[in-house]
Order: structure tokens, then sequence, then C-alpha cells
């Protein structure tokens, strides 16, 4: 029985990066029906929105997603697809694994760091005042003093609900993919309403799971030296929105950039997985932009999917690609005006040769 999958070619090099990793997953031989939605720049004179309401429904209908990157429209209002379609379907935890291959230039070895982002809350909430509302000032009033007058306001929520599913996401990844610590991430010794809630919840939902997985507390600075330092002490992190962005661009950097950096978002009713770098729209159409994000993108998929042996089996071909260096595109070689650099499709091609 084959799996119904929506996939969102998106804008820019979307829809090449699309067409490659989609190549590469029907190769491993997994039964997967298509469904093609629409999102991106190039959508919105047709419909008025970035985020077409069929899309959302074809997501909310199959249940799980493959969408390559799309440029937000500047100056439109809309704040971002990726964000729009995580809080229209709950996609509550960002999973963003950095891991090193062999091949890939960087200043690291051996990082395997996982990061899990609460996804829906914190200052991404979006609960924003601008300077001179009567909101603002309302808010501005209630400081004591403490706010200057000539403030805009963001709010921070941070929900009890919210850090018990997130923090009990990364506990339960943790045990099913034989990880063995869980670290939680917050600046609680400053928000110690805010961030000292996480902490709070944490360290609950942490003894429901102490026999078999070890908990510890980081404060975010903290753990900003210590990726850049000791990177090999890192296991799960777990962190509330705005932190779970940054550090998951950090861990990107230690393995070699958010070229090599596949991401998933999960709710309990979907899932929607993506390269976490954007659409560079300047090379769309020139078969250049390296692949290996979205088809690791893809490669999470399958194991949601429960299809654990094609993950692997991608996986696999990805690490012997980039670790040969010799079919890949021009970020991964050692000079970017590298004349025997392949293009987008080539590299995938090679990456199923590799799976044979």
């Amino acid at each position: 029985m084959a799996y119904n999958i929506t996939i969102i070619p998106g804008d820019g090099t979307g829809p090449e990066l699309a067409e490659a990793t989609k190549r590469v997953i029907d190769a491993t031989g997994v039964k997967i029906d298509w469904e093609y939605a629409e999102a991106g720049v190039d959508v919105m004179e047709k419909y008025g929105t970035p985020l077409p309401d069929s899309t959302i429904e074809s997501v909310r209908k199959n249940g799980v997603a493959l969408k390559a990157p799309i440029t937000t429209p500047i100056g439109s209002g809309f704040r971002s697809v990726n964000v729009a379609l995580r809080k229209e379907l709950d996609l509550y935890a960002c999973v963003r694994p950095c891991k090193s291959y062999k091949g890939v230039r960087s200043r690291y070895e051996n990082v395997d760091i996982v990061i899990v982002r609460e996804n829906t809350e914190d200052l991404y909430a979006g609960v924003e005042f601008d300077l001179g509302t009567k909101e603002a000032n309302d808010i501005i009033s209630m400081g004591s003093g403490k706010i200057k007058e000539d403030s805009a306001i963001s709010i921070k929520p941070i929900s009890v609900s919210g850090t018990k599913r997130i923090v009990k996401y990364a506990f339960d990844y943790a045990i099913k993919n034989n990880r063995k610590k869980v670290s939680a991430i917050a600046k609680a010794n400053i928000m110690k309403y805010t961030d000292g809630l996480f902490y709070r919840v944490a360290r609950e939902v942490a003894a429901e799971y102490a026999e078999h997985i070890e908990y510890d507390e980081i404060l975010v600075d903290a753990l900003c030296m210590r990726l850049v330092q000791r990177p090999e002490e890192s296991d799960v992190l777990v962190l509330p929105n705005l932190y779970g962005d940054i550090i998951s661009d950090l861990g990107a950097g230690l393995v070699g950039g958010l070229g090599v950096a596949p991401g998933a978002n999960i709710g309990k009713k979907g899932a929607v997985f993506e390269a976490t770098h954007g659409s560079a729209p300047k090379y769309k159409g020139q078969n250049k932009v390296n692949p290996t994000a979205l088809i690791l993108s893809g490669m999470l998929m399958l194991k949601h999917l429960g299809e654990n042996d094609a993950a692997e089996r991608i996986e696999n071909a990805v690490a012997k690609v980039l670790a040969d260096g010799k079919d890949v595109t021009y970020d991964m070689k050692l000079t970017r005006e590298d004349p025997t650099a392949v293009g987008t499709q080539e590299m995938a091609t090679a990456i199923i040769e590799a799976m044979k």
C-alpha cells in the first residue's frame, strides 16, 4: 500500500530540490503517491496569498508533507509560510539533527546533536504592540518605570502545556533513537517566571524518564560556549522557540552549514519535513544548488513513517557521496570555482547510484 504524501515544491530553487529529493526517495522502492501543492511568491498573484487553503488542507488530509524552500514575500503583510504552516497544523516540535559527515568542511568532527525546538510559543507567538499603541502604553504603565516610554513591546508566553509536550517529545525521541541524555536550555536566572516555568515543568517530565535517560539543565549562553568548545558533550537539546531557532543555526554551523542541515516540524496530526535553508532565488533554474539538506529531510520523513531501512540507505548513500567528494555541488568542493562540481540533479543521481 502506498503512502499519500503532500509535496510542496516551493519557489526559487525549491522545485529543483524537490525533484532531486523525490527521485532519491522513489529510488528506495517505498511506494508513495505524491500530491503536489502550491506555495510561495510564485502563487501570490493566483491566490492572493503565498499559502493557499488548498495546500493546508492537503497536508492536513495526508498527515505528512515534504516541503522545499519557500520565499516569504517582503512587504506583503504575510509573516512566513513556514510559520503559518506550523501554526495552522499545530506542528509544535521542530526537530533539527546536526551531524558531522566526512567530506563536509567543518572545524569539528563527530558532532551528533539533535535540537528539539518548541514551535508555537515564546517571543515567536507574534504578540507584539508597536510604539505608541494603546496596548504598548498600557504595558509600559504596568512596568512601574522599568520600561522606557518610547518602547515597542513583545510578549513572551511560556505555558505549562506547551512546555510539557515539547519536553516529553524530546525524551520520547531520545528513547526511540537510542540517545543518552536530554538537556533543557533556558535563561531562568534572568527570566525567572517564563524560563523558570520551562525548567520546572521539564524537571517534572524528566522524573518520569529518570530510569532511562539522563537529564540536565544549561543556561543558553553557557550552552553556546560549550557547543563551540566541546560539542561532543551535547546529545538531545530541548529549547523554547527563540533559543531553539538560534541554536539550530549554531548547530548547523558546527557541521558545515545549512546546506547539510535537515529539519522536521511535527505535531499530533501532521508532520512537515523541510530543509532549514532558504530558496536562493538568484540560482533558480541553474541546476546548481546543493540538495543534501532536503534529501536528508526526506530521510527523516521515511523514519517518521517507520521506513527505517529505506531511511538508512539514503543516509548511507549521502554520506558516501559526500565522503567521496566527486559528485557534489560547488559548495561542497574545496573551492567554489572547482570545474568538477556537478549540478543538483547529478548529485541526486550519484546518491541513487550509491544506494544500489
